[in-house]
């Protein structure tokens, strides 16, 4: 059964009036632009992907981020790079909170700089900086490389999906400058499997979706890997960290007994705790994607 028949009475959709406005904005940016840095979630690169992003960005040169490398096992990074590798392209693997990766993807974007300025000069221009966008879904740590990359806080970073509110232009160096543009999404969440995924990783507004729903399709998700792909998740996670084991239930019933168990029966709160943890990554390196067959 799908993540999404249970849930069909709650669909997520989050479309607020700032992102709205941020992507007109960006599509007129993107005209200036030379290359397209996509950073999407490592736990879900599939799902955070903009199904218009290729549409926007036509033949620009395009580097593809996979931000949180943290969050998944060394072994699903490795089939994510062999899979991406099969589909054409390369997947830069980053934790932008702690600067791993980074170093290589300001030289991606500058290898591709290099490309421009040799038309230029071929047209007796002079060579200028290469002009690069950061984009992707709200909340997938956009700010957080650009702050890496320019190696301080210049921009504003929250752990929160929204927090970067209009464009701008940052200087990385005398060979690169970045447009920080806010986290842009679908205006309809045609694929709720995909939603339901953004609303568990934290990479969609809080106000789209029910807590409690979201983390029983949370267990029922992780239920379905430790069947198909046991191996490449930690042993137990939920069970090690509340010792009610979920493999016995659905995730809506496993939210009421976790409840029962811990919180004084108080379901919403006990959403939330799940929530929360699985995000902080308490309940280990646990992917909810995996590269498809």
């Amino acid at each position: 059964m799908s993540l999404t028949q249970n849930y069909k009475l709650n669909l997520i959709q989050w479309y607020p009036g700032h992102i709205a406005k941020a992507e007109k904005q960006l599509k007129e940016q993107l005209k200036r632009v030379d290359v397209v840095l996509e950073v999407r979630d490592a736990r879900i690169p599939l799902a955070t992907h903009h199904p218009q992003i290729d549409e926007w960005v036509g033949d620009k040169a395009r580097i593809l981020v996979l931000n949180r490398l943290d969050m998944i096992p060394p072994q699903v990074r490795s089939l994510w790079v062999d899979w991406f590798k099969h589909q054409g392209q390369v997947a830069y693997f980053t934790n932008a909170k702690q600067g791993q990766g980074v170093v290589a993807i300001a030289k991606a974007a500058q290898a591709a700089g290099v490309k421009l300025n040799q038309r230029r000069r071929d047209r007796g221009m002079l060579p200028r900086p290469v002009r690069a966008v950061v984009i992707g879904f709200p909340n997938v740590g956009k700010s957080a490389l650009i702050n890496r990359l320019l190696g301080k806080r210049v921009v504003e970073s929250a752990a929160r999906p929204g927090v970067t509110r209009s464009l701008r232009w940052v200087r990385i160096s005398e060979h690169l400058e970045l447009l920080d543009a806010p986290g842009v999404i679908p205006l309809k969440m045609g694929n709720q499997e995909a939603a339901i995924k953004l609303a568990i990783c934290d990479d969609i507004g809080q106000a789209s979706y029910d807590h409690q729903l979201v983390a029983s399709a949370f267990i029922d998700l992780l239920n379905q890997l430790q069947e198909t792909a046991g191996n490449l998740l930690p042993p137990s996670p939920v069970y090690t960290r509340y010792q009610v084991d979920p493999v016995m239930y659905t995730g809506e019933s496993y939210l009421q007994a976790l409840a029962e168990h811990r919180y004084q029966g108080d379901q919403e709160r006990t959403a939330r705790h799940l929530l929360t943890d699985f995000r902080k990554g308490l309940l280990g390196t646990i992917p909810l994607e995996l590269p498809p067959k």
